[in-house]
């Protein structure tokens, strides 16, 4: 019997951003996310939160590699081709918080920001550091 004539929807729900409308992509070069989806999906799975979608810059990406997570150094092992000034890239949300804190916090893309990442850090926080369209575009 289908639970869907019930009122009943099967599978996931669509994942959601700050503003409760639907995710939009966050990158597809690096490819990005958690679930290397392209979104700042998140999940039971995802212990981190990558949630926050960052335009990196220079300085956030030193800060990260200070604080113990470098992101700019490509991993091949990984198929990580590391973070460069300009990409969009899903961010743990304790992390951007913490950026923030240090005046290190990148600009994000709210729309593209998962509606998790308010358990973590403001909605008027993330508007303060918010990445205006055409959004920067990569250091070669």
């Amino acid at each position: 019997m289908s639970l869907e004539g019930q009122g009943r929807k099967i599978g996931r729900a669509p994942s959601r951003n700050v503003f409760g409308t639907p995710l939009e992509s966050c990158s597809t070069k690096p490819v990005t996310g958690f679930f290397r989806n392209c979104c700042c999906d998140t999940g039971p799975e995802d212990v981190g939160v990558h949630t926050v979608c960052i335009v990196a810059t220079s300085a956030f990406l030193a800060f990260s590699k200070e604080v113990g997570n470098d992101l700019s150094t490509p991993r091949p092992e990984f198929q990580f081709p590391g973070v460069k000034p300009g990409d969009c890239w899903c961010l743990c949300a304790q992390r951007w918080q913490e950026a923030l804190v240090k005046d290190a916090a990148p600009q994000v893309i709210l729309e593209a920001t998962h509606e998790f990442s308010l358990e973590f850090v403001s909605l008027e926080d993330l508007k303060a550091h918010a990445a205006q369209e055409p959004y920067p575009l990569p250091e070669e």
